[in-house]
């Protein structure tokens, strides 16, 4: 593989896995690593790719398989973040509310809401990705947007009557 194939890939894909590590372990510093171990996997790897779309898709499950594999270790289950050690918030990107409820849903909603309107997969597509079955991917949108239209639902009116009062 030629160094201008490794530069478009990585110019390619780097951002996404990121987003997607994130999406899953919530940790900047572990984004990288995961970002590094997909990047050398992708470069030690045989497979022959259809398209960019196949290429994609594999990139997205190495992602999601490397950061299964992170929370299953000894290391990640016994370790305390150090935000909470040191009993500081770390200041994230400015995102909308809607970002940051998405970001409190399960793993399974989280990763179905992500792929299905930021990545732009269909429901067969990300049930492919994530290893499951169509029927559990619908669910999964279905009910993650209920949660989303419930809290921010609450929110808005909350503020609206918390603005009525002050009237």
């Amino acid at each position: 593989m030629d160094e201008q194939e490794v530069r478009r890939v990585v110019d390619t894909y780097s951002d996404m896995i990121k987003r997607i590590s994130y999406n899953y372990l919530q940790q900047t510093y572990d984004c990288e690593d995961i970002c590094q171990t997909v990047f050398l996997k992708y470069l030690t790897s045989t497979i022959p790719f259809e398209d960019r779309e196949h290429e994609k898709a594999w990139m997205i499950r190495t992602t999601i398989n490397a950061c299964h594999d992170l929370r299953k270790n000894a290391f990640f289950r016994k370790t305390v973040p150090l935000d909470e050690a040191l009993e500081k918030e770390i200041q994230q990107e400015q995102g909308s509310e809607v970002l940051e409820e998405i970001s409190k849903l399960p793993v399974n909603y989280r990763t179905a809401i992500y792929l299905y309107y930021f990545e732009g997969y269909n429901t067969e597509e990300i049930a492919d990705i994530m290893g499951k079955r169509k029927t559990a991917v619908s669910k999964y949108l279905s009910r993650g947007r209920k949660i989303l239209k419930d809290t921010l639902s609450e929110e808005y009116i909350s503020v609206y009557k918390v603005g009525e009062q002050a009237l």
